[in-house]
């Protein structure tokens, strides 16, 4: 069985509290042994921190998602900066603009993530990126901040998209919606990509593949979106896991870890 990494799980979603341990044991069952956990809310920073010490392989980033607009206030900014500095996280994250979602105001979200684009650098830290429909921008703010270590999880943009997030550094997070037969675009750009810019991801609970639709998703599930990489490069399952995990591993400078 290969050896897996999930480089974005929210394993502290409350969809998990009366399971958990079961569902951090079939992932390991599964072969992950590197689990990446970002943070949505200054409130969600305490869980992540004690799952982190509880649970050898899972390892955290901080950070105030841009869905999550009414929960933020300004001074969580600067409680994220004593983070950063007092706990160490593997990545700032996560961070990024949604302008899908109604009800969010985009200038806010630019504030806020402007100024975590700004703690990652100062705190030289990768970064985990949320954007929907607004990758243009997310590419330009990367770039205007010069930001060359991350990734922009769930990535379902164009080859164009694609090409500029590589040159700039980044990684693409790739998961269950890959395996979905109208996900045409993302499969070509996935077939065609430099394998040292892939990332696996679950983004569970949420996001699951075809092969689990409508169910809860979990990092375990990731193993179907291996399945569907590896036939789509026409490469080895072993070989593709071997490079996602290396690349994850990389990206958050696990192997430096003394808590490793």
């Amino acid at each position: 069985m290969p050896i897996l990494a999930d480089s974005h799980v929210h394993l502290d979603d409350p969809r998990f509290d009366d399971d958990r341990g079961d569902v951090l044991a079939r992932a390991r069952r599964a072969g992950l042994n590197t689990l990446i956990i970002p943070g949505v809310d200054a409130a969600s920073w305490t869980r992540l921190l004690a799952l982190h010490h509880a649970e050898p392989g899972v390892y955290v980033a901080y950070g105030l998602h841009p869905m999550f607009l009414a929960r933020h206030q300004p001074c969580h900014l600067d409680t994220l900066k004593q983070w950063l500095v007092r706990e160490r996280p593997v990545a700032v994250g996560e961070i990024g603009l949604d302008f899908h979602a109604e009800g969010l105001d985009a200038e806010t979200q630019r504030q806020y993530f402007h100024r975590q684009l700004e703690l990652a650098r100062e705190h030289d830290l990768p970064v985990i990126v949320h954007a929907r429909r607004a990758l243009d921008e997310v590419i330009h703010t990367l770039r205007r901040f010069d930001i060359r270590r991350g990734v922009v999880h769930s990535f379902s943009g164009s080859e164009q998209q694609a090409r500029q997030l590589w040159q700039l550094g980044m990684h693409l997070g790739i998961g269950g919606p890959i395996t979905h037969a109208r996900a045409q675009r993302l499969q070509r750009i996935v077939a065609n990509m430099p394998i040292e810019h892939l990332l696996l991801e679950s983004d569970a609970p949420d996001q699951p593949g075809a092969g689990h639709r409508g169910q809860r998703n979990e990092p375990a599930f990731i193993t179907e979106t291996l399945r569907c990489i590896a036939r789509l490069r026409d490469e080895a399952e072993d070989a593709i896991a071997a490079a996602t995990l290396a690349n994850t591993r990389r990206l958050f400078a696990l192997d430096a870890r003394t808590d490793t």
